[in-house]
């Protein structure tokens, strides 16, 4: 079959044949519709992120929508190494595989599924967002970044805060529902300045934050140094991702003095039953919300090509 593949950490995948797959007992056989090239996907081929590990050659890709032979309409993840989602045919255990509701085709799933997940278990379960509350987006200006805000509004969010490095992303960000914004380009200073008075201005309830780095470390230095009148009684800061940087320093003051609770959203921070139930509460909530973001359906043959395009606030999703 036609497939991307993976013959090397340091070069982007090539569209080349590679082996069928063929499903075991347990397992089911798929013919892909479509499939997003999300940051975790470049991550793992490139060997950077912290589930790589795969043997070479593998395809990438890590999740899709695909057909069942029965006919029915899957969103699916986690396929069976060294089979990923940039291929015609895929592999993957039956209970795996989540049924996708007629409302919502199959680009707009394969692109905002894994973004979109990313924020809607961070609010609703790890976080426990409920309405009235006040969020801050640390990494507002990408795909998921943006995906968060519309969620956070339609989860009735008092006020939202997009903090972010691409000024013209961050307008983009405002016109999604951001009440405010907060450019994440400035030294460490400013930057705390900035986060600070955002909370003694109206608060903070919850951080989802997607950069990690310098502005991880200038938030939580901003609201631990005061408190607002009206101080909330926990702040839930919930991390998601890395891209300003993989370690912060945290000295222990700042969780002594403050109400800050540390958490993490992301694989293994929630069993794979949780995670299922979780990913059909959003197509539900999708279907209904009809999220807004910029979709670029290309060709699979085109992967390496496409592979180090980057427009910020948009998602390719390839077809076989």
């Amino acid at each position: 079959m036609n497939a991307a593949v993976v013959h090397s950490f340091a070069s982007p995948p090539r569209y080349a044949t590679f082996p069928e797959p063929v499903a075991a007992e347990t397992e089911v056989l798929l013919d892909l519709i479509a499939a997003g090239l999300h940051p975790v996907v470049k991550a793992l081929a490139s060997g950077s992120h912290y589930r790589s590990g795969a043997a070479l050659p593998f395809i990438p890709g890590v999740d899709g929508v695909a057909r069942q032979r029965d006919g029915r309409r899957v969103y699916f993840g986690m396929s069976r190494a060294p089979f990923g989602t940039f291929c015609e045919r895929t592999v993957t255990a039956g209970s795996l595989c989540i049924g996708v509701p007629e409302g919502l085709d199959s680009a707009t799933v394969a692109a905002i599924t894994n973004p979109g997940m990313s924020s809607w278990a961070a609010l609703t379960k790890r976080a426990g967002f409920t309405a009235g509350e006040n969020l801050l987006v640390l990494g507002a200006t990408g795909v998921a970044g943006q995906l968060a805000i519309q969620i956070a509004k339609h989860l009735g969010a008092r006020r939202i805060v997009a903090g972010g490095r691409n000024r013209k992303a961050l307008e983009r960000a405002e016109e999604l529902g951001a009440d405010a914004i907060v450019p994440l380009d400035k030294d460490r200073e400013s930057l705390v300045s900035s986060i600070h008075s955002e909370w003694m201005n109206a608060g903070i309830d919850v951080v989802l934050d997607y950069v990690w780095g310098l502005p991880a470390e200038a938030t939580l230095q901003a609201i631990s140094v005061s408190r607002p009148q009206k101080a909330v009684s926990r702040v839930r800061f919930v991390q998601i991702g890395d891209t300003a940087g993989k370690t912060i320093q945290l000295p222990a003051a700042i969780l002594r003095s403050s109400a800050i609770e540390l958490l993490g959203s992301g694989f293994g921070s929630a069993s794979i039953d949780e995670l299922l139930k979780t990913v059909a509460d959003f197509f539900q909530f999708a279907e209904k919300s009809r999220l807004k973001i910029d979709i670029k359906p290309v060709p699979l043959r085109d992967v390496e090509a496409i592979w180090s395009s980057a427009e910020e606030g948009a998602r390719f999703v390839f077809l076989p």
